[in-house]
C-alpha cells in the first residue's frame, strides 16, 4: 500500500492542526464569509447541512453566493465563484479547472463532504495558496459500524444458520451445527490501518477477540498500540475467521486479494469488503464462492454497479448490498456537521482541524 512512511499521525489519521495560524487568519474578521455550494443532485445539501443550511449559517458570519452549482462555466456560476473565498462539495461536484481557479482569484478553501479533496482540484491548487479538508473522519463511522454488526453476526454463524432454518424448517440443534460459533476467542483480521480500519479495531477492543492486523507501515509495536497483532498478509488471511478489507485504492492495492490470497482463507471464514471492489481479484472470489467454502459480505463490487446477471447477486453464500456502508440517510448530517465545524473555524481565524494535504 503505497503511503507516507508511518509516523505518530498514521495513515488515515488527520493531522495535527498548526499550533498557530498565520497572522493574516488571525485577523478579526469585519465582513462574513462568502461561500459557493457544489454538489449533484441539488437535494443534497439541506440533507447534509439542514434545511436552511444551518450547519453553515447558524451563528456564523457567512453568506452564501449563489444557488447549488451543478457546474462552474455558466454566468451564475462564474459570478458565485468570482466571490467565494470557500467553495464547499459534495457528491457529484465537478471537478475545478485551472480556468475556474482563475475565474475565482478569492478561493482559498475547499471543504468536500466526502473522502478527498484533491481529486476535485488540478495540480495548480495549493500553489495559489488553497487550503483543503474533508469529511473523511465522519464518514469512517458508519463504514466501521457496518463492519462491526456484520463480523458478529458472521461470527455468530447468522447467515448460515438462516439458510439451514429455512431450508429445514424445524428445530436446529445449534450446538451440534455451530460448535465454534460466537463472539470470543476467534481471530478478526483487520486489512489496512486506515481511518475506517483503525475505527473498526477501536470497536473491536469492545469484544473478546484476537485482532490481527496487516499493514506495511506499522511496526509491531504501532499495532499493539492500536490494539492489534500485526501479521503478514498471507498469514493474517490463513488464520482469521473473518477479514475485513480497508486498504486505501491505489495501484499498490488493487487486486492485492488475489488467487493466492484467497485460497490461504480457512473454511468456513468470511471475508468482508466495504473498501473498494477493486482490491479484491473478483473472478478469484467468485471462483471461491462457488466452492461454499468461504462466505462474503460485499458492499462494493467492480464496476460498483454489477450487471443484472452477475453470478454475485444469487450465491447463496453472498451477502450483497449496494454500497450502503458509508454515510448515507441521516448520517450526513454527521459530515455535514464536520465541515460547518471548519467553515466556523475558518470565519474564527483559526486552521483547519481536519487539512488534507495536497
Amino acid at each position: 500500500m503505497t503511503r507516507t512512511p508511518q509516523t505518530p499521525t498514521s495513515p488515515g489519521i488527520d493531522p495535527e492542526p498548526p499550533a498557530e495560524p498565520p497572522a493574516e487568519t488571525r485577523r478579526a474578521r469585519a465582513e462574513p464569509v462568502t461561500f459557493a455550494l457544489a454538489m449533484r443532485p441539488a437535494s443534497l445539501a439541506p440533507r447534509l447541512f439542514g434545511p436552511e443550511l444551518q450547519e453553515l449559517t447558524a451563528g456564523h458570519r457567512t453568506r452564501q453566493l449563489g444557488g447549488v452549482l451543478a457546474e462552474y462555466g455558466s454566468p451564475a456560476a462564474r459570478s458565485a465563484l468570482a466571490g467565494a473565498e470557500v467553495l464547499i462539495t459534495g457528491w457529484g461536484a465537478p471537478g475545478l479547472t485551472e480556468q475556474d481557479l482563475a475565474a475565482a482569484p478569492r478561493l482559498r478553501y475547499l471543504l468536500h463532504t466526502g473522502g478527498a479533496a484533491a481529486s476535485l482540484l488540478p495540480p495548480g491548487a495549493r500553489r495559489r495558496g488553497i487550503q483543503a479538508a474533508n469529511a473523511g473522519l465522519a464518514n469512517a463511522v458508519p463504514v466501521a459500524e457496518y463492519t462491526i454488526a456484520m463480523i458478529v453476526l458472521a461470527n455468530k454463524a447468522a447467515f448460515r444458520s438462516r439458510d439451514l432454518y429455512r431450508l429445514r424448517r424445524t428445530r436446529i440443534d445449534r450446538e451440534e451445527e455451530y460448535p465454534l460459533a460466537g463472539n470470543i476467542g476467534r481471530t478478526v483480521g483487520v486489512v489496512g490501518a486506515s481511518r475506517i480500519g483503525r475505527a473498526v479495531i477501536e470497536r473491536l477492543a469492545a469484544f473478546d477477540l484476537d485482532v490481527a492486523l496487516y499493514d506495511p507501515y506499522l511496526t509491531p509495536d504501532q499495532a499493539a498500540a492500536l490494539g492489534a497483532r500485526l501479521l503478514p498478509l498471507d498469514e493474517l488471511m490463513r488464520v482469521s475467521d473473518v477479514i475485513t478489507l480497508h486498504p486505501p485504492l491505489n495501484g499498490e492495492t488493487t487486486g492485492m486479494i488475489g488467487r493466492a490470497q484467497l485460497a490461504r482463507i480457512r473454511d468456513g471464514a468470511m471475508l468482508i469488503n466495504t473498501s473498494r471492489g477493486a482490491v479484491v481479484d473478483q473472478d478469484a472470489l467468485v471462483d471461491e464462492l462457488r466452492s461454499g467454502r468461504i462466505d462474503a459480505v460485499i458492499d462494493v463490487t467492480q464496476p460498483d454497479v454489477l450487471a443484472p446477471d452477475h453470478v454475485l447477486y444469487d450465491l447463496p453464500n453472498v451477502f450483497l448490498t449496494p454500497h450502503i456502508a458509508g454515510s448515507m440517510g441521516l448520517e450526513l448530517r454527521r459530515m455535514g456537521r464536520q465541515v460547518g465545524a471548519e467553515l466556523a473555524r475558518i470565519v474564527r481565524g483559526e486552521p483547519l482541524a481536519h487539512p488534507e494535504e495536497l
